[in-house]
This record gives structure tokens, C-alpha cells and sequence, in this order.
């Protein structure tokens, strides 16, 4: 079976564009308006003199799946900077900029797997850059070339809580362990101190105003894993290193207990679960107009009806798996949560007349099956895989026995083959990632309260951004892939635009902490100034 078309994103030029025309009536409506008059600026009692932030590819600027040196520039710290020299007394603001606008990291000049050049807008969806620019490559070697520090923004991707706290995380020789003990953005920023934690590097530089927001990739690396056990949410419970709540405590004792009079913002943890990467890919996905998957709905049929009555017998109706030729159908999935009814359906097939191979082949494929409904996730990389042969399956099918052909029709993703665990997250996982979340914001809620720091509440911005969108510079920000403008290529990290959404909340949050005014004196960022994507033509 050809792979199932099943989304279309439209290039819409008006969202693709960095700045939106504006309409004459709306010009002509400006024009009328009243002027109003702005409070002079006033930084309160905030000292921006030396600026450091923490945390992990929010704070780097990573974009489009990748690091690359445009999207670090427009990183929020780095427009929080920029607003605090051109109007405070804030200072110089260093970051580890990439060598190119590829993204991707090399070692000794060979392509470090995990570090792709950054994604591409195709006209129909996110695309890898060199499938449109195949003499694209990454330039930015952490052997060869790293830059000369101290560095201001102190962001790593894949950074969870306590790899702030790990001494060796900047270490070379840990990224080629087994497995990596470092992370190779961390190495470039390290210089001649590999052991120095992140918090080392920030408090050498004894800032006098910090970022700190961390957390999110302690309960996102679960869920972009879609639950399936290999990148487990931090427990809230243990010492500093291993539970949240005391690797959270350490980090903000650590920097409070060393560097005198530190002010600060924390940002908390958004509802990963409303990015894009989870909200794009519909549970119904199967065409019925679809030349690859409509005329083969009637034998599909046919082919789960036995295993169908079973269900029926055995009481769980809802489990049976039906295509529609009228409507889009949902894909089937496997749910670890369902009760494993393998041997009964074995049983009960070969006691109406099939064989024992084919029987033991449908309880092992359909023992925790369902079709998908609108409570599960699926994750945004899935839309490459449903409809196609699942290779792996496919060897264990013929393994088990069957033919080549009987197994390929066996071990298409999603229709006879169940999505598998990876691919989904089911509403159990969300309730895991929800009460995560909640509980880690207490505690950063909570630290912030406690030593005067403002609070960047995240979780409400995306929450607005994803239910009704967010009116800014006369735009509306809003979650979709593509056309939203708040949320860049993968899904997952924002776009420039997002990031200077994100400054301007922050620079919010100063204010009522601090006493600033950079709302009040319209000194907040022009969020339509900052781009949605970029050219697949900007490689320098």
C-alpha cells in the first residue's frame, strides 16, 4: 500500500510572511484614532548591568528542529537584552552562535547523528532542508571550531532540570560515551572548563539579572516519546540530581546563595500536550477518496470481520475495527492500557475454523487494539509513517511463518498493522504529563515567590495561544503548523515571532515584579517584526 495522504497544510502567503499588509480601512481607521500618550521609561529597582540566562532550547533559540544563527538572534534572552540596553543599563549579551543557517552539528567534520540541518516549509509542510537544497551542510563543528566564552544565554537544548546541576555535561569525550554522559551544544560553551555545570558557568559571571526557564524537556522528552517508557517524566521525589523538586530548589538555591542581590524571572511549564506536534495529526487520518486506501476498504472490512465477532463475544464491541467508505477513518492503534486478549482471540478463532498460524497471528497482532478516537495524541512525526509497511513487522510476520505478501498486507501502519505505542499518546499518558506538569509548577511557582523573583506563567500564554489565539501588533498568534505563527516547523519550538510573543510577557512579568514600565511606555517589541520561518535559501 502507497503511503495515505492525510493532511494538507496551504501556503498561505499572508501567514508566511514576516509583517502582514495592513488593509486601507484599517490604515484610515489609525489615522483617527486618538494618540496616546506614553509614561517615560523607567527600569524601577531592576539592574540589568549583567544578564545571564538558563535553561534549554527555549532559551538557545532552537527553531525548525535545529540551532541555527538567526533563530538564536531572535531568541527571547537575546530580544530581552536588546530591550535592556537600549533603554536600561543592560550590557553586553554573548551567545554560542551557530557557524551557519543550516543547523546541525559535525565532530571532526562527520555528521553527529540527532543533529540535522533544521527543517523547511515545502508548499504543502515541513520538509528537511536538503530535500530542497541538497548542497546544504552544516559548518558548526564541536571539535573544530567552538567559540570563545563567557556566554550570556546559557540555554542547552535537551537540557531537563538536572543536567544544570551535572558537572562533565560540557565534556567532549561524554558525547561519544555509551551512553553520552554530555551534550554536544553544552561542549561549545564550556571552553577549558569541560567539567563546569551550567550553574558554574552563570554564577563565575556573578549576573546581576537571571532567566531561569527549565523543566519542560523533564515531561516533553516523555511525550514527544508518546509514552512509551524510554524518556520517563523526572520524579518529583529524590536528591538534588534525580527528583524535581530538590533539583529545582538546588538550582535556584545555588544561584540565589551565590550571587548577591541576583534578581531574576522563572518561566514555568507549558501544556506540552497543545503544541503543535501533538494537535496536527488527526485521530481519523484515512481517506476514503484516497486511491491507496479507499478500494481496499470493502476487503479490509471483510478481512477483520471474524476478528470482529470476537470482540463481540467477548464483550468488548468497542474494540472492533471498521473503515468507513464515506468518511475519514481512524487509525488502529495498540493501548498497552487494554486488558490482553491474545490467547482469546487465538482460541476463539481457531474454534471457528482457522488455522492455528493465522489465529496465533491475529491474537498477537490485535490482543490490545483499538481504533483511535479524539482523545488520543498523535505525534506530529507519525504523518510519515501511516499507510506505509512497517519493515520491523513485516520481518516478524514472515518470522511467525506467513508469506511475504500475507505479511506486507499485515504490517501496514495504522490499518492492519497497530500504530505502536511511540507513535500515540493515549489520555492515561496525557493525565500523567497534565499532573507532572501541574505539580512542577507549584514548586517553581513557589521558588519565585519565595526569593522576589518575577514568574513567566508559560503555561497560561500557551494555553491562550492554543484555545483563542493571542492578539499582538495586530496579529493573531495562534498554535497551527505552518499558518499560526507562534510555533515554528517541528511542532514544538517556537518561530521568532513566538520568542518575541514570549519577551514581551516576560518583560510583563519585570514590570509587575520590578516596578519597570516597558509596557506602560510602549517599549514592549513589535511581535510582527520577527519572522515565521526563513528561506530555504539562507544558509550563511
Amino acid at each position: 500500500m502507497k503511503k495515505i495522504k492525510y493532511i494538507t497544510l496551504s501556503l498561505l502567503t499572508l501567514g508566511l510572511m514576516s509583517c502582514e499588509n495592513d488593509t486601507l480601512e484599517d490604515l484610515r481607521a489609525r489615522g483617527q484614532e486618538e494618540s496616546i500618550e506614553l509614561e517615560t521609561f523607567n527600569q524601577g529597582s531592576a539592574n540589568f548591568s549583567t544578564y545571564v540566562s538558563l535553561g534549554n532550547s527555549l532559551t538557545a533559540g532552537l527553531a525548525d528542529g535545529a540551532l541555527y544563527k538567526i533563530a538564536q538572534e531572535n531568541s527571547t534572552p537575546a530580544i530581552l537584552a536588546q530591550q535592556f540596553a537600549a533603554l536600561g543599563d543592560g550590557g553586553a549579551f554573548t551567545q554560542p552562535l551557530m557557524n551557519d543557517n543550516v543547523g546541525g552539528l559535525l565532530a571532526g567534520g562527520t555528521q553527529l547523528q540527532g543533529f540535522e540541518p533544521r527543517l523547511v516549509f515545502d508548499g504543502s509542510g515541513p520538509a528537511p532542508l536538503q530535500s530542497l537544497v541538497p548542497s546544504a551542510m552544516p559548518t558548526t563543528d564541536i571539535i573544530a571550531n567552538s567559540p570563545t566564552g563567557p556566554f550570556n544565554n546559557l540555554g542547552v537544548p535537551g537540557a531537563k532540570s538536572f543536567h544544570l546541576l551535572a558537572p562533565g555535561y560540557g565534556d567532549l569525550n561524554g558525547v561519544f560515551a555509551d551512553p553520552p554522559t554530555a551534550n554536544p551544544y553544552f561542549v561549545r560553551m564550556t571552553g577549558t572548563t569541560p567539567n563546569a555545570s551550567v550553574i558554574e558557568l552563570a554564577i563565575a559571571q556573578q549576573p546581576s539579572f537571571i532567566s531561569l526557564w527549565i523543566g519542560n524537556n523533564d515531561v516533553l522528552g516523555y511525550a514527544l516519546s508518546g509514552g512509551d517508557g524510554t524518556n520517563p517524566i523526572t520524579p518529583m521525589a529524590g536528591a538534588p540530581g534525580v527528583g524535581f523538586e530538590a533539583t529545582y530548589q538546588a538550582i535556584v538555591g545555588s544561584l540565589t546563595a551565590n550571587i548577591s542581590g541576583v534578581q531574576g524571572i522563572l518561566g514555568n511549564i507549558p501544556n506540552v500536550t497543545a503544541i503543535p506536534h501533538f494537535t496536527t495529526v488527526p485521530y481519523n487520518p484515512l481517506d476514503p477518496t484516497s486511491p491507496s486506501f479507499g478500494p481496499l476498504i470493502p476487503t479490509l472490512n471483510g478481512q477483520f470481520a471474524g476478528l470482529n465477532q470476537v470482540f463481540t463475544a467477548l464483550e468488548v464491541p468497542e474494540r472492533s475495527i471498521i473503515f468507513n467508505a464515506e468518511a475519514a477513518s481512524a487509525v488502529v492503534i495498540k493501548d498497552e492500557s487494554l486488558v490482553d486478549l491474545s490467547a482469546q482471540i487465538s482460541g476463539a478463532l481457531q474454534m471457528n475454523g482457522v488455522d492455528p498460524g493465522t489465529a496465533a497471528v491475529f491474537g498477537f497482532l490485535y490482543g490490545q487494539t483499538r481504533q483511535a478516537n479524539k482523545n488520543d495524541l498523535l505525534v506530529l512525526p507519525s504523518s510519515s509513517i501511516i499507510g506505509q509497511v512497517n519493515t520491523n513487522a513485516l520481518a516478524t510476520l514472515t518470522g511467525l511463518g506467513l508469506p511475504v505478501e500475507t505479511a506486507r498486507q499485515l504490517a501496514v501502519n495504522g490499518v492492519t498493522f497497530p500504530l505502536e505505542d511511540k507513535w500515540i499518546l493515549l489520555p492515561s499518558e496525557q493525565e500523567e504529563i497534565k499532573a507532572a506538569t501541574i505539580a512542577f509548577n507549584n514548586i517553581i511557582e513557589t521558588a519565585a515567590s519565595a526569593n522576589g523573583f518575577a514568574l513567566f506563567d508559560a503555561n497560561t500564554l500557551l494555553d491562550q495561544v492554543a484555545s483563542t489565539g493571542v492578539e499582538t501588533s495586530g496579529l493573531i498568534i495562534s498554535s497551527s503548523l505552518v499558518t499560526g505563527g507562534a510555533f515554528s516547523l517541528d511542532g514544538v519550538h517556537p518561530t521568532s515571532r513566538g520568542y518575541a510573543l514570549i519577551a514581551n510577557e516576560m518583560l510583563k512579568a519585570i514590570d509587575a515584579t520590578y516596578g519597570s514600565n516597558f509596557e506602560a511606555s510602549g517599549n514592549l517589541v513589535d511581535v510582527s517584526a520577527y519572522n515565521t520561518n526563513y528561506s530555504p535559501a539562507l544558509l550563511q
